[in-house]
């Protein structure tokens, strides 16, 4: 027992002895050893076996047992728990103390089970303003999942904003393309693991010199030296990276807005390398530059162009100010007209807004999703027209966006519009662009597949523009190759040339594949004999006509064929 005077004396000074130790302001310069010998001395006199406490994040984080724990205190005897404290602190952070008497110590006196209590709750307050700070901290700089937040990448920014601390840096802002397919297909645990995995493997190249946060979601933010540039975007642009413990490996891509900080770049503000970058990778979303966009001053001049356009379209939209235009698709060797290829043009305020002025703004958001199912339903009400009127009717292609891809009702959307006008499915093909990553790839072949089922043609558009050509006509069941004019070969080039081969190539296994194939941009009699002497069926451009108005694109159905000699 310690309830007599000799025991309450000792009690006073060790307390006031370990009360002093813990009083010091900087937590830094505490003396823990005094502190542990104090605790461990008090809990020998009070007839105590052990000492367990608990520190949590969280309510959330004490529920499920989720913490640290900190043994204060043992003998080495065991024994009952006698006496639990818990405290809560403004951050909502929780430390528990639980203490322990050996079997056969008899109970605690109320004196005792006071100074005991005393004890403990003095020893919470020092361990919770010790991992308070950490918390804090952690709160502060880090998210619920353990990466750096903005915080971290603002206050990064802030203590190496002195005139040129970034010299010969750069910094990036990516978001994953079509993430949620991953969660989709893999899981939203398998997500978890490539954004981990990853974010670790940036790091890895990143190395000390720099920092990489979390924006939130996917997004993601770093600096890094400007000689690891080439590696880090390479890794971004396209990566194997693992989705689960096993090591199984998905490709995965990456919207990627870039800015080089100049020489002598002082951040009077931290938030204008973020606004940079952020800006270059919106423009990044369009698809254009593999993915990846440079910032310079003429993205801030087309910023506001950006924000008209995306103010403007849906009224626009209302307005039908959008029209559909058409693009002949001829049969190489009679001229016969033998589909057509529909495209946007906005007219506002009497002027036409070039497509390269609006398409990219609009892939930036769901925007060019309602262009692409408007174009659809007004190329299916012509279509519709032409049936009515008993004229020459032939099948009409619809450019369909990336951004489809991760709606899993795509083929349905597209039937709902062509039964809706009472279309023959034959006369509609969709046409989608290559991908570069397995989600999408795996996303495209879906989409693919319900519309064949249905009987609608699809195309791929761009052929040899991506990473996955052979394999994307290999696994898929395209019925037609658009091929891209980059294959067209130059006219002075001779038949050994590497762009001959190449085309010859791949018109011929196209062909042997069952693909019907078209070449876009034929703009001189040459290429079409090109065409004609490797037995390419169509062929779609400026020698035979321009996109055309509905109005005179249906003179052309009459005309039914282009009168060319060669």
């Amino acid at each position: 027992m310690v309830d007599n005077n000799s025991g309450s004396e000792q009690f006073s000074k060790l307390f006031e002895e370990l009360v002093s130790a813990m009083a010091v302001i900087n937590v830094d310069h505490i003396d823990v050893a005094v502190v542990q010998d104090r605790l461990n001395r008090l809990a020998a006199l009070l007839r105590l076996s052990k000492g367990v406490t608990h520190v949590y994040s969280s309510p959330a984080d004490e529920k499920i047992g989720r913490g640290e724990t900190i043994i204060s205190y043992d003998n080495g005897k065991g024994g009952r728990p006698v006496h639990t404290v818990r405290i809560e602190t403004s951050l909502m952070s929780i430390a528990t103390m639980t203490v322990y008497m050996a079997d056969d110590e008899p109970d605690m006196t109320e004196d005792e089970l006071a100074k005991v209590d005393l004890v403990m709750r003095t020893a919470l307050v020092f361990i919770s303003r010790n991992r308070l700070q950490d918390i804090a901290y952690q709160f502060a700089f880090y998210d619920d999942h353990g990466y750096r937040s903005i915080r971290s990448f603002l206050k990064y920014l802030a203590w190496n904003g002195k005139p040129g601390a970034f010299d010969g840096m750069v910094a990036a802002n990516y978001n994953f393309r079509h993430f949620s397919l991953v969660n989709d297909k893999y899981g939203r645990e398998a997500g978890d693991h490539v954004l981990r995995n990853h974010y670790d493997n940036i790091q890895k190249l990143i190395g000390q010199n720099g920092t990489l946060c979390r924006l939130g979601g996917d997004n993601f933010i770093c600096i890094f030296p400007r000689e690891k540039m080439e590696i880090i975007l390479e890794y971004l642009r396209r990566a194997d990276v693992a989705y689960d413990d096993e090591g199984h490996t998905l490709t995965v891509g990456t919207y990627v807005g870039v800015f080089v900080i100049p020489e002598g770049y002082t951040v009077t503000d931290p938030n204008a390398i973020l606004g940079k970058v952020m800006l270059a990778y919106r423009v990044a979303q369009s698809g254009v530059n593999d993915h990846i966009v440079f910032y310079d001053d003429g993205l801030m001049e087309g910023k506001d162009q950006a924000m008209r356009i995306q103010q403007q379209f849906p009224f626009s939209l209302k307005k039908k100010e959008f029209k559909v235009f058409f693009q002949p698709k001829v049969n190489t060797m009679t001229g016969e007209i033998c589909g057509a290829e529909a495209l946007c043009r906005w007219f506002k305020a009497g002027n036409i807004v070039p497509p390269m002025e609006f398409i990219p703004v609009l892939e930036r958001s769901s925007d060019i999703c309602m262009l692409d199912f408007y174009v659809l339903d007004m190329v299916c009400s012509y279509i519709r027209r032409w049936l009515d009127d008993g004229r020459n009717v032939v099948r009409v292609s619809v450019n369909f966006s990336r951004k489809h891809i991760v709606n899993e009702q795509l083929h349905e959307d597209i039937l709902g519009i062509v039964n809706r006008h009472r279309i023959p499915h034959e006369l509609i093909e969709v046409e989608l662009t290559e991908t570069t990553t397995d989600v999408e790839f795996r996303a495209l072949q879906r989409i693919v597949g319900a519309l064949q089922k249905e009987g609608i043609c699809t195309s791929v558009d761009d052929f040899g523009m991506g990473y996955s050509s052979l394999n994307l006509i290999r696994v898929i069941p395209w019925n037609v190759l658009k091929v891209d004019r980059c294959f067209l070969p130059l006219g002075e080039e001779n038949e050994s040339s590497v762009n001959n081969i190449m085309f010859k190539n791949v018109i011929a296994m196209a062909r042997e594949m069952g693909l019907e194939t078209i070449v876009e941009g034929v703009e001189t009699t040459e290429q079409l004999q090109l065409l004609r002497d490797n037995k390419c069926d169509l062929a779609q451009g400026f020698l035979f006509d321009k996109p055309l108005p509905v109005e005179e694109f249906e003179k052309r159905l009459d005309m039914h064929k282009y009168a060319i000699e060669i």
